[in-house]
């Protein structure tokens, strides 16, 4: 079931909270997965929305499978974001407030998809060479783990 259509089917529009799951995924070199988002083709982590029924890690391995083809195996608690920065509007009008946990993992498995529906590409990228075009949303988070900040990060 989409558990967002669900909710919209009764709320249109108004603000809802959602829990969205995502991964900082490294290769064996140590480089960053990054998807290209279709819909706005912008470089980010790859994630998305919680569906009834899982838990924070189901979500961020599902979405990470349906958005790059990899399989994540263990996942360790980066951060959990939240507040009003995370508010956000969509194109069609629906708005949310974004609770998002993060998580990195070291260990995948499967073949890399170069694009699907959700993904214009997926690509590793070195730490230090990263694309210019990062997802706005995302930028918080990925500046937090480039400089180090304790974790797990509650904000």
């Amino acid at each position: 079931m989409d558990y967002i259509k669900y909710v919209r089917a009764m709320v249109g529009h108004s603000k809802i909270i959602t829990v969205v799951a995502g991964a900082f995924v490294f290769n064996k070199q140590n480089a960053l997965l990054l998807n290209k988002r279709s819909d706005n083709g912008q470089w980010g982590l790859p994630g998305g929305f919680m569906e009834l029924g899982e838990t924070v890690q189901d979500t961020a391995r599902r979405e990470v499978f349906e958005e790059t083809g990899l399989k994540l195996g263990k996942l360790e608690l980066f951060g959990i974001y939240s507040g009003q920065r995370f508010d956000k509007t969509f194109s069609n009008g629906d708005q949310v407030s974004m609770v998002n946990h993060v998580f990195t993992c070291h260990d995948f498995t499967g073949d890399l998809i170069t694009s699907n529906t959700e993904s214009m590409d997926n690509k590793f990228f070195s730490i230090d060479q990263l694309p210019q075009n990062l997802f706005t949303d995302h930028l918080e988070i990925i500046h937090d783990f480039l400089n180090g900040i304790e974790r797990p990060v509650v904000k």
